[in-house]
């Protein structure tokens, strides 16, 4: 058993929590919360004990790991402290906010011989699993082109101040909140990005950092991704490889908070449409899953130091493109 910490106890973290509720590697020992007392009805129902020191939780020996759920901008700095204690580390989504921050968090990692592991739960889910699997086949052929979309509204109920909403924490404003989902994946399929031509609006909504991301990213190794993402219409998710052999599409059927399932379509070349349904099943849960998994020795965690610099790499270059309207290039 691989007993965590959850550092940041807001909506995702609390999230975190009952998601780990029926695992039988992870179990949660203790959380982080700068008010505690501002969870205390949350975390006596779920028997978990909150405190507002990190520095605390990196002492204890009982805690073998710690997830952040915290600010973006705070990611650095609290992966570097847990490896110096000793921790392993599952970090939300966005790992850093820049390549070089990565980089750092990575190389500490290393030199701990401690496993890092990001919030990237979309690669986890079955319809995706099997889109890569193909791919890996050969059976679409060589890979020339991702379109993916990743939108939702749920961002339009929050408080102006949220920290979610704000320029410093959220760059290019959908890329931290679902863009970057799509952006991971497309690195899954294409590796490192080249060049970035990106824009951001505040075209339907109050959110001051921008409703509306289009992204074209250009590959090394050859290839687009067309990436959408949007704050402020209801939700739809898409991600579609296209290759020289055939295509593959993964429709989500509803918002991964409440889901469905999913519709994966393929075309091969000279046969026919297929269709296949995939029944619901959490990513979160199979991506912490693959963490503890990890930890344990058991499998290496299946998301590479590589891809994860890979992807903040391009998350950078989206933002500065967005900010100044020019094509710019992948560090």
């Amino acid at each position: 058993m691989v007993n965590v910490a959850v550092i940041g106890i807001g909506w995702w973290g609390q999230t975190i929590i009952d998601v780990l509720a029926t695992s039988a590697t992870l179990k949660v020992v203790k959380g982080v919360k700068r008010n505690p007392a501002s969870v205390s009805e949350f975390a006596a129902s779920r028997g978990v004990e909150v405190i507002s020191d990190y520095g605390t939780v990196l002492r204890d020996p009982n805690v073998h790991a710690v997830i952040l759920c915290t600010p973006h901008s705070q990611h650095t700095e609290q992966i570097i402290a847990a490896a110096r204690a000793g921790k392993h580390v599952f970090c939300e989504k966005p790992l850093t906010l820049t390549r070089a921050d990565a980089v750092r968090a990575a190389t500490e990692i290393e030199a701990a011989q401690r496993v890092l592991a990001v919030g990237h739960e979309r690669r986890f889910e079955p319809p995706i699993l099997e889109l890569m699997r193909a791919i890996r086949a050969g059976e679409l052929g060589t890979p020339l082109q991702v379109e993916g979309n990743f939108s939702q509204d749920k961002f339009l109920a929050m408080a102006a101040d949220n920290w979610r909403l704000s320029p410093a924490e959220a760059p290019a404003g959908p890329l931290t909140a679902t863009g970057i989902h799509v952006l991971d994946l497309a690195i899954g399929v294409f590796g490192e990005a080249e060049s970035v031509c990106a824009s951001v609006k505040q075209l339907g909504s109050h959110l001051r950092n921008g409703d509306t991301l289009a992204a074209l990213v250009a590959f090394k190794r050859g290839g687009h991704a067309l990436i959408t993402a949007i704050l402020a219409t209801p939700f739809d998710g898409r991600f579609a490889v296209y290759g020289s052999k055939g295509w593959i599409e993964v429709r989500d059927k509803a918002h991964p908070s409440a889901p469905q399932g999913w519709t994966l379509t393929k075309v091969l070349s000279g046969e026919r449409r297929s269709t296949t349904e995939f029944p619901p099943v959490s990513g979160v849960a199979a991506n912490l899953e693959a963490f503890a998994a990890a930890v344990e020795g058991r499998s290496p965690y299946p998301v590479s130091h590589a891809e994860m610099i890979a992807n903040i790499a391009a998350l950078e270059a989206v933002v500065e493109s967005a900010r100044t309207g020019a094509k710019v290039s992948v560090a």
